[in-house]
């Protein structure tokens, strides 16, 4: 007969202890009320399903940031991080509480278009004393930073279109590094309904066409990030079990622009016969 094991711990034990071995702080207890009030934690401390998803692939993001964080903190007094598309704002406020206020330097501003997440983003910051931490109401196109620059600029599952929101800001902002994790994407696919020519199998069944257009426009921002001067990373997000949006697209600038990535871009259209929004932000 199988008899309980007393010394086993509880469901709630085990959670707790499952998101301090992954939460990368040395005072974890310091970040309990926060990640309570961003409903990470339960109220009781836990972790269900849902919230251990979305805090591995927030983690993960923000290790794979530190190194480009890093760098900016060396050139600049107080970089400046505009994340876009915020949602909850659940990527800014654990990027701050792991690095941004252990420096006590630099500053992040949440960019979104919903008032009411907006004003419950404030009230958060003000009450986990983040004090350089700011948000702003308004569209991804239409939102502009005091002073007009941004050092770092991130994305995180920003839906169809709004990733290219993001990718324009960062380049009105000057951005040195953008971090965007695409989420849905349709507009390349309507493009690509109806066109013909030698690669037209590629999409000619609907949900070829769906994959292959995300796809193509994944590829389509690489290379306009890469024509502008950035250096270009693209690599798997985090594991498929936390969520099928699973492409990083990580760029650093390392130059004003790039001749033989603007061609590639030139060619790539050409091919496939069409014009995507995105290439409003290449020059003429």
């Amino acid at each position: 007969m199988n008899r309980p094991n007393k010394a086993a711990k509880d469901p709630a034990a085990r959670d707790l202890e499952t998101w301090r071995a992954l939460w990368p702080s040395e005072k974890p207890e310091q970040s309990v009320p926060l990640l309570k009030a961003l409903h990470v934690l339960t109220r009781e401390g836990t972790l269900n399903a849902d919230s251990r998803r979305k805090l591995t692939q927030v983690l993960h993001l923000t290790q794979m940031l530190r190194p480009a964080l890093a760098d900016l903190m060396k050139d600049d007094a107080s970089p400046i991080l505009a994340d876009v598309g915020a949602g909850k704002s659940y990527l800014g406020f654990i990027l701050y509480d792991l690095i941004f206020g252990p420096a006590g330097r630099g500053s992040v501003v949440g960019i979104e278009t919903r008032e009411q997440l907006v004003a419950s983003s404030r009230d958060l910051a003000a009450a986990s004393h983040f004090d350089r931490m700011s948000f702003i109401a308004a569209p991804i196109a239409e939102a502009t930073l005091p002073g007009g620059k941004a050092d770092m600029v991130t994305a995180l599952h920003a839906c169809d279109t709004a990733t290219d929101d993001a990718i324009r800001f960062a380049l009105r902002h000057d951005a040195k590094v953008i971090a965007l994790v695409p989420c849905c994407q349709a507009e390349v696919a309507r493009l690509l309904e109806g066109q013909s020519g030698p690669l037209r199998q590629l999409w000619r069944h609907p949900i070829q066409r769906r994959e292959f257009g995300a796809h193509v426009t994944n590829v389509i921002r690489g290379l306009v990030l890469e024509a502008h001067g950035y250096k270009v990373r693209v690599t798997e997000f985090t594991g498929l079990e936390h969520t099928m949006k699973n492409e990083l697209i990580l760029a650093e600038r390392h130059q004003r622009s790039n001749a033989q990535a603007r061609g590639e871009l030139n060619r790539l259209i050409d091919q496939l016969g069409i014009t995507p929004a995105l290439l409003d932000v290449m020059p003429a």
